[in-house]
């Protein structure tokens, strides 16, 4: 694994260089490698010495607020502000975000699916791992996926909403299969509910996701493959604050994940 060398950090200060955060960010998560429908990396230019970040889900104005009262001078998030066929003025909620980290001089760091793919602090890696599950493979679309079992043996789907529930704070929208046991377990978290049928393919008793459309309650009765939507907030909290983490330890700096509530 790549680590921090002197010409990125000062003596004196402890902090970090905001463009090289951003490289050795873009390095770990071979975000060069993913079309997405926004950009990864560096969104928004703060201060130029990063000491201290916050991560969180999503970069709302209520995660920019808590940062800056946190005394953030980063700022790392799974969804950023810009989307591909976003409307590309900057009025309303757009400029109320981008008013607060420019007014603060925070730095904003966004990755989406490099995040979700990173086999280590990715969201779905992380997720995983929250919920006992030890990985076998991959599926889907830039294999962004996984599946694998449950680390404690087959389990019932009433023990695994269970543990969902425990786990991220919330009861799971659950479709039920054909009652099999659990046996291979497949996930894909935020709003990946169009992967169930890759998961269905490739072996999957029961499939994890945040959201659910209306196709999915029909295909799990039809397949009897068993559907559980919890959330997608809920499933994404991991990533940014594994990412987080990891960047702090690097390169010596502070560290605070701020999570929001939010019902999606």
């Amino acid at each position: 694994m790549e680590r921090v060398t002197e010409d990125l950090r000062t003596a004196d200060d402890g902090g970090a260089d905001r463009d090289a955060l951003a490289g050795w960010m873009d390095r770990l998560l071979e975000s060069g490698r993913f079309s997405d429908y926004g950009p990864n990396g560096l969104q928004v230019e703060g201060r130029t010495r990063v000491r201290r970040i916050v991560s969180g889900v999503t970069a709302s104005l209520a995660l920019i607020e808590a940062a800056a009262a946190d005394g953030a001078d980063a700022i790392v998030v799974h969804h950023g502000l810009f989307w591909r066929g976003q409307d590309g003025r900057v009025t309303g909620w757009m400029k109320r975000r981008l008013a607060a980290l420019l007014a603060h001089d925070i730095s904003l760091y966004a990755y989406h699916l490099p995040l979700d793919a990173h086999p280590e602090v990715g969201n779905n890696a992380r997720l995983g791992a929250e919920l006992g599950l030890t990985v076998e493979g991959s599926f889907g679309d830039r294999a962004l996926g996984l599946i694998g079992v449950p680390a404690d043996g087959p389990c019932t789907l009433e023990a695994l909403a269970a543990r969902v529930q425990a786990t991220l704070g919330r009861a799971p929208v659950v479709v039920p299969g054909d009652g099999r046991p659990l046996r291979r377990v497949a996930w894909c978290t935020g709003g990946a509910q169009g992967y169930f049928e890759s998961a269905i393919a490739a072996g999957a008793d029961v499939y994890l996701t945040g959201e659910i459309s209306e196709p999915q309650a029909h295909i799990a009765r039809e397949t009897g493959c068993a559907f559980l939507a919890c959330g997608h907030h809920a499933t994404e909290r991991y990533g940014a604050q594994a990412l987080g983490a990891r960047v702090a330890a690097e390169f010596g700096l502070q560290h605070r994940f701020i999570d929001l509530d939010n019902p999606a």
